[in-house]
């Protein structure tokens, strides 16, 4: 079972989403409480991929992905209003409350990424590759009443279901919502 990197300020909610993924089979645990202790683990033991919250003791989620080595995939468990604020279109997110089996799904999906990350390093996406990202989630936005960050879920949820890329899933959703 692969190890990776549990981190929610409250130590409570840290060893039940543990509990959760060990009992699952998911992945073995290291729990922490602060980003600094995610990145001392980190360069102890390297794990593919960590499961925060959206602030820890001392920062942030993506303030701490920032210094996440490239070959290490974040998932933030956390209420949707707190999700929209992550800017980074590379951490995956899921909005709390979360069911067991999908937080189980989400992880395996996750450790997947991270074993992809691994071989390849993290991909850059040039402006272009952007561009069309941002013009899907306006037609989602435009066309359904999205939000902007649910736009963006939506996206990554499409994406992780299907194992495609997000560009490439941003291009199916302009595609068929141009036909309709």
């Amino acid at each position: 079972m692969e190890k990776i990197i549990v981190a929610f300020e409250n130590d409570r909610t840290a060893r039940r989403i543990a509990e959760l993924l060990e009992g699952g089979g998911a992945a073995a645990c290291l729990v922490c409480r602060t980003a600094d202790q995610v990145r001392r683990s980190i360069c102890k033991l390297p794990v593919p991929a960590v499961v925060c919250g959206y602030k820890l003791g001392d920062q942030t989620a993506e303030l701490l992905f920032d210094d996440l080595p490239p070959t290490c995939a974040m998932l933030v468990v956390a209420s949707q209003d707190r999700l929209d604020l992550i800017e980074n279109s590379d951490i995956f997110c899921l909005p709390s409350p979360v069911a067991r089996g999908d937080l189980l799904a989400s992880v395996r999906l996750l450790l997947q990424v991270g074993r992809r990350l691994e071989r390849y390093g993290r991909p850059r996406r040039d402006a272009e590759e952007l561009a069309l990202i941002d013009q899907a989630k306006a037609l989602l936005m435009g066309r359904h009443g999205l939000s902007e960050a649910q736009a963006h879920y939506y996206l990554q949820k499409e994406s992780m279901d299907s194992g495609a890329k997000l560009v490439q899933t941003a291009q199916l959703v302009l595609d068929s919502l141009d036909q309709a």
